[in-house]
């Protein structure tokens, strides 16, 4: 029987330019950390795991959509910082019927959306 979920892992090529991007410009709460593997949000619940993609099997999954959705406070204040740091999105800040919602990509090309809350 499943009783809940440990983490959803994110794999890249480029670990120190993850370690800027999640633990300084997204400032993700850390929980842990290795030479390969970063793991965000302490506490009970799910983490979000970022990995050096050293297995073959994990390079294809490098540079896509996640289809993780991160909740920020101000995300205006956020898309200017991380503009201005010069990363990338998939989708600028916009305004929808749900809310404020951007899609930002990591050093590797892997897309999160950003969204007010």
């Amino acid at each position: 029987m499943v009783k809940g979920m440990k983490n959803v892992v994110v794999f890249v090529r480029d670990f120190e330019g993850a370690k800027r991007f999640y633990k300084e410009l997204l400032k993700l709460p850390l929980v842990q950390e290795s030479v390969a593997m970063m793991e965000f949000f302490p506490g009970n619940g799910a983490t979000l795991g970022v990995s050096l993609a050293m297995h073959e099997a994990a390079q294809p999954l490098v540079g896509r959509h996640t289809g993780v959705t991160l909740v920020v406070s101000d995300l205006e204040q956020l898309c200017k910082e991380l503009t201005n740091a010069g990363v990338s999105f998939a989708e600028p800040l916009e305004r929808t019927p749900w809310g404020k919602m951007a899609v930002v990509k990591d050093p590797d090309g892997n897309q999160f959306a950003l969204v007010e809350g």
